[in-house]
């Protein structure tokens, strides 16, 4: 009964006094939504998926609230005042903006919660702890390439929908909006490169050929995937120097992954040496240069002779690391230690040239060997 009574005196105040309900309305619309967040956040424990939703999206809650709180005002009213017609158009294409932010907003939200479950959120910038975490950079990677798609793809339609409530460019819209995508047509050869990176982005995100912070040789560039974003990629070569490349040239394009199922490497030194140099004492002063480097894992020290020449020996010293900066470190480090060893305990074994006398024939021309 007391419900029955609130319902008849709310339509009779919308039908004999409009202005009355629009000011109400107005006046309550804002403290009703703190009210409701706040209530919300409290009710919600700490660090809960929800609770992180609401946070990055409250902005954009409340523009579309309040628009919708307008409108409202304006339905009441558009009998009294005359000429509404532009102030609707106006407020549509505001309240499309404002869907718009908050449909981006959730999908950020959506990406950092993702992150938040996998633990991701806290990843280290240390290059080196980063790559023994593979799972969590492909979680990474695919948060952030998805996100930035699927946010592109927002844009693309609220600007498509925009544009198709204004009555003289709903041509226009409808166009862009089928060549996103959403109607199954392209048109326009100019969006074909959009919609290659968008879909690039989407394998890539996928497949997971590269990941955030992946070791790559890219056009004979040594460097680490900085940056992932909805159409290219920002590649930072080992001198800070910043490649940019669109998405679509890691699909069409080979590339060497040094990280692509482990961040594990193996390092090679190469040396000359004579042919009488012994190789055993070089197999066990390598194996204690790499016992006391901090960079070695323990997997491989070994010592081949691989190649042969008229005059000396190659030496290959081959050594295993944790990821590329510690197996170039121990490389470099490797090699010192050996010129050094040869130098301290065997300096006439180092390579030479040999001059030959014959006896028998012409002591003015030596055979050099």
């Amino acid at each position: 009964m007391h419900d029955n009574v609130l319902s008849l005196a709310w339509m009779w105040a919308q039908l004999h006094h409009p202005e009355s309900v629009a000011i109400v309305i107005a006046v309550l619309a804002l403290p009703v939504f703190a009210l409701g967040t706040r209530v919300a956040l409290f009710v919600l424990p700490p660090g809960n998926v929800w609770q992180l939703l609401l946070l990055r999206t409250r902005r954009a809650l409340r523009a579309v609230w309040l628009l919708l709180v307008v409108r409202l005002d304006m339905l009441l009213l558009s009998q009294q005042v005359a000429a509404w017609s532009w102030a609707f158009t106006a407020l549509r294409l505001l309240l499309i903006g404002a869907l718009s932010w908050l449909a981006m907003r959730v999908v950020q939200a959506g990406g950092d919660a993702v992150m938040l479950r996998r633990g991701g959120l806290g990843l280290p910038d240390d290059p080196k702890l980063l790559d023994t975490n593979l799972q969590a950079r492909g979680a990474l990677t695919r948060a952030r390439v998805l996100t930035r798609v699927v946010s592109l793809l927002i844009v693309l339609v609220g600007l498509s929908l925009a544009l198709m409530s204004i009555p003289g460019v709903r041509q226009l819209g409808t166009s862009l909006l089928a060549s996103a995508g959403i109607a199954g047509v392209v048109v326009g050869f100019a969006a074909r490169p959009v919609l290659s990176n968008l879909l690039a982005g989407l394998q890539i995100a996928v497949t997971e050929p590269i990941r955030i912070n992946d070791v790559l040789i890219v056009q004979g560039e040594w460097g680490r995937v900085e940056e992932i974003t909805g159409t290219y990629v920002v590649f930072r070569i080992w001198d800070d120097r910043r490649l940019i490349l669109p998405l679509q040239w890691f699909i069409e394009h080979p590339f060497e992954n040094w990280t692509r199922t482990s961040a594990s490497l193996l390092g090679t030194v190469f040396l000359w040496v004579d042919y009488t140099m012994p190789i055993e004492p070089l197999r066990a002063e390598l194996k204690r240069t790499c016992a006391a480097d901090p960079d070695w894992d323990g997997r491989h020290a070994i010592v081949h002779v691989t190649d042969t020449s008229e005059a000396a020996l190659q030496v290959r010293f081959l050594v295993s690391a944790a990821n590329s900066a510690r197996v170039w470190e121990l490389r470099c480090r490797v090699r010192e230690a050996m010129i050094a060893y040869m130098q301290r305990e065997w300096p006439g074994h180092l390579p030479r040239r040999r001059v030959q006398w014959d006896d028998g024939g012409d002591r003015s021309s030596p055979t050099v060997g």
